[in-house]
Order: structure tokens, then C-alpha cells, then sequence
């Protein structure tokens, strides 16, 4: 496994689902990790009592990635606890599927607020925090960016907005030695994929099929991707997509 020992990580959104299995498969490499979270406290301190029963280390901090001032905080909060930031995983993302028809501009705007402008927010904090030795930003993008579902208009158009981001700021930051890459994942075993009723039945099956590797994936099958960007063994990768999809295209 790629050694983190000595680097300290914020993922975002990781009270559940892909966050959570980042921010453990982190933690297990060695990392310090501050666990993100916008609502729920009580999943952010299960991962983080995950983490520090395993003899890691890992702190909770609430913030909305939407919202500039709580993004602010976050950072601060980072530097004062653990005096260094070398990894910023922009995981938390909210979804809606529904026809054009349905579509509002509420909900437009709270996809394009977390998915997108909270992608920004986070990353321009970041680059106060990154040291000279620079660091590496790993955004989670989806292969709905490429090969977006019916009914996923809106979600697919801000993972598209991702993986322009992460090329654009690649090229930018790249003097600085601030390394940008993203992870598309496909269909991963979720408390939102099981509350959106995508677990089990016709759909479970239909996506199987689609499937090379046939079976959904697990938030560990993204985290071990993550630990690989986030250390010294991608040091040559920047501006990547890397599906993690299990052949899904």
C-alpha cells in the first residue's frame, strides 16, 4: 500500500458512502485525516472512531462546501489541529434524478452550489494551506460525466464541470507542484444509491450487466484509488480521470 505516513488529508463529505471509505483507506495508509461532513455528526464521528480505534488519527469538522465562510473555517480548523494540509479529497456531492420536465432552478443551483462551486471553494482555500513541497487534489468526479443515465441532466452536466476543472487547474497549478486529478466512479454500493432505491431488484441487475466486472463497486474499490493519487507513487499524474468503474463505460 502507498505510504501517507506524515500527510494530513481533508475529505469532504465523508460521513458516508465514498467520503467515509476514503477517509478510512487514508487513514490506513497513514495519513491524518479531517473528516467533512454538512449534516450528519453522528455518521462523521463513526468513521472517525473507525479510524482512531485502528490507531489512526482523524477529527470531525461540520461545513457546508457551498458556503464560503464554512469552507474557510474548515481549513482553519485543519491547520490549527494538525499544522499542514499535503491532501484535499472534494467528495461531497448531492444528486436529484428526474425528466427535464421536473427540473427547477432550485435544483440547479443546490447541484451547481455543492458539486461545482464547492469543488472551487475548497481548492482556493486549499493553495493557502499547501506547503512548497505543493500537494495533490483529488476531485470525484462520475463516469456520468461521459456517459450520463436518463433523468441525470443535471447531475451528469456537474461531474462534466469536474473534469473540466481538474484539467484546467492541473495546467495551472502545476509550477507549484499542486497536483489535480479526478476518480469517476460507476455504480458503488451507498446509504444514497440504497435510499434511492438503485439496490436491489431490476436495476441492481441492469446495472450488474453493464458491468464488465459484474458486481457494483464498494466505497474501498474508489479509496484505493484515492490513496494512490493522494502519495508520492502518482507523482508523474496530473490533470487524470481515472474511471474506477470495474469496465464501465
Amino acid at each position: 500500500m502507498s505510504d501517507l505516513k506524515g500527510k494530513v488529508a481533508i475529505v469532504t463529505g465523508a460521513s458516508k458512502g465514498i467520503g467515509a471509505g476514503i477517509a478510512k483507506g487514508l487513514a490506513a495508509a497513514g495519513a491524518t485525516v479531517v473528516v467533512n461532513y454538512a449534516s450528519s455528526r453522528e455518521g462523521a464521528d463513526r468513521v472517525v472512531a473507525d479510524i482512531t480505534a485502528r490507531g489512526g488519527k482523524a477529527i470531525a469538522v461540520q461545513g457546508d462546501v457551498a458556503d464560503a465562510a464554512d469552507v474557510k473555517r474548515l481549513f482553519e480548523q485543519t491547520k490549527a489541529s494538525f499544522g499542514r494540509l499535503d491532501v484535499l479529497v472534494n467528495n461531497a456531492g448531492v444528486y436529484q434524478f428526474e425528466p427535464l420536465e421536473k427540473v427547477t432552478e432550485k435544483e440547479f443551483h443546490r447541484e451547481f452550489n455543492t458539486n461545482v462551486l464547492g469543488t472551487l471553494l475548497t481548492i482556493q482555500q486549499a493553495l493557502n494551506y499547501f506547503g512548497p513541497q505543493g500537494g495533490s487534489v483529488i476531485n470525484i468526479s462520475s463516469i456520468a460525466s461521459l456517459n450520463p443515465t436518463p433523468d441525470s441532466v443535471i447531475y451528469s452536466a456537474t461531474k462534466s464541470a469536474v473534469d473540466s476543472i481538474t484539467r484546467s487547474l492541473a495546467k495551472e497549478f502545476g509550477a507549484r507542484q499542486i497536483r489535480v486529478n479526478a476518480i469517476a466512479p460507476g455504480a458503488t454500493a451507498s446509504e444514497g444509491l440504497e435510499s434511492a432505491g438503485l439496490l436491489g431488484g431490476d436495476v441492481e441487475k441492469q446495472v450488474i450487466g453493464m458491468t464488465p466486472l459484474g458486481r457494483f463497486g464498494q466505497p474501498d474499490d474508489i479509496a484505493k484509488v484515492a490513496v494512490f493519487l493522494a502519495s508520492d507513487d502518482s507523482a508523474w499524474l496530473t490533470g487524470e480521470r481515472i474511471s474506477a468503474s470495474g469496465g464501465w463505460r
